[in-house]
Parts: structure tokens; C-alpha cells; sequence
């Protein structure tokens, strides 16, 4: 089953829950700061249009707002560098987990967080395990 094409968000929950847990080390403080509350409120009522795409070996991961598009390029299983929607800098690896699974691995400063993407004909569960144990779930529709 192909990964490839374009989706939209339809359901969403527990996603503000999930963007206060995971924020930028404060390293003078030690202290993690989620993200903010304006951009908490932005993205949690965004509707994100997100688009897959492979080129042989060279995968692509371009999610779409209104306000903020992020791109992100990568080959599986090799380290890069990610910039994340609200502007923390993470060493990111993504895998594929069978045929119908990409799991996105972040190391952003002290925190580790996953992403897990897993697909059906029509659409895109996106499954976001943040700290302490948060828990995000998006579905999204294939176009």
C-alpha cells in the first residue's frame, strides 16, 4: 500500500495537551517550557494538509497551515537535522515499520519523542508520544 499522497486532519485529540509537555530546554533553568499559548491555540484549531512524497531513496514530509509550512527531507534510517513547526532544532530518524508504518524519532536537547505515522487505503493515524507519558492522536484524510 502506498504511503505517498496527500492528507488532511479531520479528528484531533489531546494535541494542546500534547504541545505543553514538549517545548525548548531551558538549560541555564534546567526546566522545559512547552509551547507557547498563542501558537498552542493556533495549531491546535489549524488544519493541517499534509503531503508524502518518495524520489528513490529521498523521502519528503511537507505539512501545510495557514500560517506555517514546515518541510521536512530525509532518507530512512539516517539522522537529520529538524526544525519543528513551533522552531525547536532536533536530530530526527525516520523508519519504516513494515509497509504501512513510518516511525519519526526525535531527540530535541534532553527530550526524546516519537511520532508514529501509520496508514490504511483512505487515511493517516498520526500518534505523538510526548513526556511524561502525553499522548496525541490525528487522523487525517486521504486526498
Amino acid at each position: 500500500m502506498p504511503i505517498t499522497g496527500s492528507y488532511k486532519l479531520t479528528k484531533s485529540e489531546n494535541f494542546e495537551e500534547y504541545m505543553k509537555s514538549v517545548g525548548k530546554s531551558n538549560f541555564q533553568t534546567s526546566t522545559i517550557q512547552g509551547v507557547g499559548l498563542v501558537m498552542r491555540k493556533m495549531a491546535a484549531t489549524a488544519t493541517p494538509t499534509t503531503e508524502i512524497t518518495q524520489n528513490g531513496d529521498d523521502w519528503n514530509i511537507k505539512t501545510s497551515t495557514t500560517f506555517k509550512t514546515t518541510d521536512i527531507k530525509f532518507k530512512l534510517g539516517q539522522e537529520f537535522d529538524e526544525e519543528t513547526a513551533d522552531g525547536r532544532n532536533c536530530k530526527s530518524t525516520i523508519t519504516l515499520d513494515g509497509d504501512t508504518k513510518l516511525v519519526h524519532s526525535q531527540k530535541c536537547g534532553d527530550q526524546t519523542l516519537q511520532i508514529l505515522r501509520e496508514f490504511t487505503d483512505d487515511e493517516m493515524k498520526m500518534t505523538l508520544e510526548g513526556p511524561g507519558g502525553v499522548v496525541s492522536t490525528r487522523v487525517y484524510k486521504k486526498l
